[in-house]
């Protein structure tokens, strides 16, 4: 059984949010939970709140115990990109791109 979470639209960028997801890829739910509460990264705690939603979903929609659970897969996505423009020398711009992403967590139980 498979139990899935989203976060849509966090304005963090993908590929910083990738580094956090890699480190978190097939663990358990505890070691999961305990990385990500001691990394420096901010995406660390958007993930972190994407993690306790899907074990929630798990427990509560499909009677499903959190200890045995573990992470399936972990998906970012780049969401839409907010564009904005600097002024530079000579009458020029040069352009702000801010960055958004899509976060899927997919928790799995463990086979015996």
């Amino acid at each position: 059984m498979q139990v899935s979470a989203t976060a849509k639209y966090i304005r963090i960028s993908p590929r910083k949010v990738r580094l956090v997801v890699d480190a978190i890829r097939g663990k358990t739910i505890s070691e999961a939970m305990a990385l990500l509460q001691f990394m420096p990264q901010e995406a660390a705690r958007e993930v972190l709140k994407v993690v306790k939603s899907a074990v929630a979903n798990a427990e509560n929609n499909y009677n499903l115990s959190p200890e045995d659970l573990y992470i399936d897969s972990v998906i970012t996505n780049e969401g839409p990109t907010i564009k904005r423009f600097r002024p530079r020398a000579h009458g020029r711009t040069s352009p702000i791109l801010k960055r958004s992403s899509h976060i899927t967590v997919v928790v799995g139980e463990k086979e015996e």
